[in-house]
């Protein structure tokens, strides 16, 4: 794998993680009773974001790590996962 290939799975991966640790633990201004005027209801009361980014930075490198291990180490190849015949790779 590349530099370029390996900086973009973590991308891929970091961003995954985020858009899954967003929602959670999350309540809205509605469901403690504090809307802020000019908010919606829906709007969240403390996101909780350096934390999030924080956990989801830790445990995309242990993702990362893992996959880079499986693709490096382990000798699994492109060819292995060609289930139909379409990949034509050497």
């Amino acid at each position: 794998m590349t530099i370029t290939g390996a900086i973009v799975l973590y991308a891929v991966i970091w961003f995954l993680t985020l858009y899954m640790a967003l929602p959670m633990g999350v309540k809205s201004q509605g469901d403690v009773d504090e809307v802020v005027p000019g908010t919606p209801a829906s709007a969240p009361t403390n996101p909780m974001i350096r934390k999030k980014i924080i956990w989801t930075t830790l445990i995309t490198t242990a993702l990362w790590a893992l996959a880079m291990w499986v693709v490096i180490y382990s000798g699994l190849h492109i060819n292995d996962l060609d289930w139909f015949g379409r990949v034509d790779a050497d």
